[in-house]
């Protein structure tokens, strides 16, 4: 089976996957990881853009996760300027 090319907003939900799992590689498990801390691993990683790839494509961040031996645990988002926060788990 061939494999489909990503659309630009799963390979920013993968990108999401690889930033937080190689945070929480470097901090230590479990990792609780701010949205100000994603944006120093990837610029690209905006609060907005994180937010929608939680909602859209968490199947496709748990999966990248997976692929490291991590999991999501817990996600929690206040809302706009309030801060997210990711729990990050071994798998």
């Amino acid at each position: 089976m061939a494999h489909r090319k990503l659309s630009a907003s799963e390979t920013k939900a993968r990108d999401l996957g690889l930033a937080l799992a190689r945070i929480a590689e470097s901090e230590g498990l479990p990792a609780a990881v701010g949205v100000d801390r994603l944006r120093q691993a990837s610029p690209r990683l905006t609060p907005l853009a994180v937010g929608q790839m939680v909602r859209k494509h968490r199947d496709l961040v748990d999966a990248t996760l997976a692929e490291r031996g991590l999991s999501l645990a817990d996600y929690a988002d206040q809302g706009p300027g309030l801060g997210m926060t990711f729990t990050i788990e071994q798998a």
